[in-house]
């Protein structure tokens, strides 16, 4: 599997809204009104990663939830990532 070159992966989130590259993968914070919200979204977000077999990190705290995405095993960000985040802006 192929990872993406820092341009690549620049010039793709010019596509996703507020998605950030750090450390080997891209980030993005979302923030809703409640934890039920935030809870929902992350349920959501849970079913379409295990759809594609491919599982982003999630962090929650009350209204707020971070996902991160790298594909691990190539040590980078892949086609599965930018995938991945397309199909997680298109829930909220």
């Amino acid at each position: 599997m192929k990872t993406y070159s820092a341009e690549t992966i620049q010039s793709e989130l010019k596509a996703l809204k507020d998605w950030q590259f750090a450390n080997n993968g891209i980030e993005k914070k979302f923030v809703f009104s409640d934890f039920t919200q935030a809870l929902g979204f992350i349920v959501q977000v849970g079913v379409m990663a295990e759809k594609r077999n491919h599982h982003p990190e999630l962090f929650n705290v009350y209204n707020k939830v971070t996902i991160r995405l790298t594909t691990h095993d190539a040590n980078g960000v892949t086609d599965k990532d930018i995938d991945l985040a397309k199909a997680i802006e298109q829930i909220k």
